[in-house]
């Protein structure tokens, strides 16, 4: 687990020199490129290897990212965490350096569950519900999910917020209603 503190400071630099060149968007690509290598296992395992020594891992990943065609300002980067030892943080600091990204374009993730898959125009219109609500930023980044225990239904995360519009969720809410103690019994006597 990545340190927040770390995290940050990190991918605040490389977002300052991705702005200072202007090259915020490609960086972003490159950045999402590396991700998407870390879901690789032996890619993660490789950098949290305490057995390799850090020329090989710098070896390693030099071939992958030019083969990935990254920037040259990306490369740099991952060279100069690698040689402060950062490596096993490097996820975590381009995760960072994605969530400092959307901040800067004003994109709002939003995780949407569903208990089965949603049509493209349904999705639409829950994403143009929410930016109309006000409460997400103009660009919504949507990350859908299908859980069949929800019945029916969706639950919407954004902004540390939940909002549970399932069956589940209704069907759990009246299990509780049903099983208080009745206050109003009926007092009728014959």
């Amino acid at each position: 687990m990545t340190n927040p503190t770390v995290a940050t400071r990190y991918a605040q630099s490389l977002i300052e020199l991705a702005q200072e060149r202007g090259q915020l968007d490609q960086i972003k690509a490159d950045v999402d490129s590396i991700l998407a290598m870390g879901k690789n296992r032996d890619f993660a395992l490789l950098l949290s290897s305490p057995v390799v020594n850090p020329s090989k891992k710098q070896a390693i990943l030099s071939q992958l990212l030019d083969k990935a065609g990254v920037d040259k300002l990306v490369r740099l980067y991952v060279k100069l965490l690698i040689d402060k030892g950062r490596e096993v943080d490097m996820l975590g600091i381009l995760k960072e350096f994605n969530e400092q990204y959307k901040k800067i374009k004003h994109i709002s993730t939003v995780k949407l569950t569903s208990a089965a898959p949603l049509s493209a125009d349904t999705l639409a219109a829950v994403r143009q519900q929410l930016i109309a609500s006000g409460k997400t930023e103009s660009k919504i980044d949507m990350e859908t999910r299908i859980d069949p225990d929800l019945i029916g239904g969706f639950v919407l995360e954004f902004d540390g917020q939940v909002y549970d519009a399932s069956v589940a969720h209704k069907l759990k809410n009246i299990k509780s209603e049903l099983s208080k103690p009745n206050l109003y019994v009926n007092k009728i006597t014959d």
